[in-house]
């Protein structure tokens, strides 16, 4: 059965991110991809698993973490290149035209960047989750110019359809050097 599905919960405590944790774990097949505190005093946990199973634990999650869940989100289908990107082990040899989303929420960030990668041919050169940037998320990607602008204005609009879109931009011609800065 394909495990090309993810689900993700945020939420306000640290402690409860733990109860959360073991919960979701407890309750389905999945496969623990991150579970960790970060910036403002939040923890995030993602799993991996079929869509079936992704769809329980993180329901069982939410119930665990009752009010202390800000947001989560269940992905049936993501792009094989999100994985990657979400640890930090994609290799960009050069920038074509750079696109970035920036969002207040780790899950609406994954969400975006999924949309992102699927509406264009674009390259994912990493998604950061919230560690040292104030509990924000972002994601940066390159291509052609159209494609980054189709790509960054697709993942935009699922950010922003929740409210929590800090900005995007698109980079025609970016300076070699940025790349550097960026990993």
């Amino acid at each position: 059965m394909a495990r090309n599905s993810i689900g993700l919960i945020e939420l306000s405590s640290i402690a409860a991110g733990f109860q959360v944790c073991d919960a979701m774990l407890k309750s389905a097949d999945v496969e623990l991809l991150l579970a960790r505190s970060i910036c403002s005093g939040k923890y995030i946990v993602m799993v991996r698993g079929d869509v079936g199973a992704v769809k329980a634990s993180i329901d069982a999650g939410v119930n665990a973490g009752n009010f202390s869940v800000i947001d989560s989100f269940i992905a049936p289908n993501v792009h094989e290149s999100i994985f990657p990107a979400i640890s930090g082990t994609t290799k960009v040899e050069a920038l074509e035209a750079l696109g970035a989303i920036e969002s207040f929420s780790v899950a609406s960030l994954i969400e975006g960047a999924d949309a992102a990668v699927k509406a264009a041919n674009v390259k994912l050169i990493e998604i950061r989750l919230a560690m040292a940037l104030g509990g924000k998320a972002f994601v940066t990607l390159t291509g052609s110019v159209a494609a980054v602008e189709a790509a960054v204005a697709a993942g935009a609009a699922v950010v922003a359809e929740k409210g929590l879109l800090v900005n995007k931009v698109v980079i025609p011609s970016p300076r070699p050097e940025l790349l550097n800065e960026m990993l």
